[in-house]
């Protein structure tokens, strides 16, 4: 089957999944064919970025795309991640601004791609890296904790995927800049990473509970309790769930260890 007999979104995908995506992307603007699949790009040709003052907006998308490891996901939302910067453009308080750009450029990929005959899950996927590909922006003035769990949520399965495409929006000439972009996306993995652990740690349960053991061993609330339910805590977290028998064998012996 000839390029020209494949369906839209496979005509794409073989532009976008191409060796050296640069040059294929460029080849698909250059010829024309790109207007035939994704119309609204060559708009971004003669969009200025005032954060990338040495190229328009397309230039950078085509950079972005470049970067971008070899996922067709990955790839997708980098061409489309700025798609809806001449729609939101404006000229408000003496400078140009994109607001909520990625909101509406979310809306604008979910129809082009549906247009195009990506299937739902595809299509699913690489709009809601568009809506999410502007969250990183601020982390370097800090964010709380809550923030970063914030973001981990909010991308879900997608996290590896948007971290990805962040990393890629970044065509700075400024090496400075650019490697403090990437150090700021290793702090953020470092802490997402640190987070779900604590997280998972917090939300784990000894085997039994307080009222079980003050049951079974006699004795009332105070500070022995609270030692008995953090060894039973670690006891899991080493040994797993034990039988019944066995824990309540090991409960006993733990608290005539206490009594001394």
């Amino acid at each position: 089957m000839s390029a020209t007999e494949l369906a839209p979104a496979e005509r794409l995908n073989e532009i976008l999944m191409a060796d050296d995506v640069s040059a294929s992307l460029w080849a698909a603007i250059d010829s024309g064919r790109i207007d035939t699949l994704v119309p609204e790009l060559p708009a971004l040709r003669m969009e200025q970025d005032p954060i990338h003052r040495h190229k328009d907006v397309l230039s950078h998308t085509v950079a972005v795309v470049a970067k971008t490891p070899a996922d067709l996901i990955v790839r997708l939302a980098a061409l489309f991640h700025d798609i809806a910067k001449p729609k939101t453009r404006s000229f408000e308080h003496g400078g140009v601004t994109f607001r909520h750009h990625e909101v509406v450029g979310g809306r604008m990929t979910s129809k082009r791609m549906a247009a195009l005959g990506y299937d739902e899950s595809v299509t699913d996927q690489v709009a809601e890296l568009v809506r999410l590909s502007g969250r990183f922006k601020g982390y370097a003035d800090g964010w709380s904790d809550a923030a970063v769990r914030r973001y981990a949520r909010d991308a879900g399965p997608l996290l590896g995927r948007l971290n990805a495409l962040v990393r890629s929006d970044c065509t700075t000439r400024n090496r400075a800049k650019a490697e403090a972009l990437q150090e700021s996306i290793d702090d953020l993995e470092r802490r997402i990473a640190e987070l779900a652990e604590e997280d998972r740690r917090n939300a784990e349960r000894p085997q039994i509970d307080g009222d079980a053991v003050m049951a079974h061993l006699g004795i009332g609330p105070g500070r022995e309790i609270g030692q008995i339910m953090r060894w039973l805590l670690e006891l899991k977290r080493s040994e797993g769930e034990l039988p019944e028998a066995e824990l309540l064998a090991r409960l006993e012996a733990y608290h005539a260890e206490l009594l001394g």
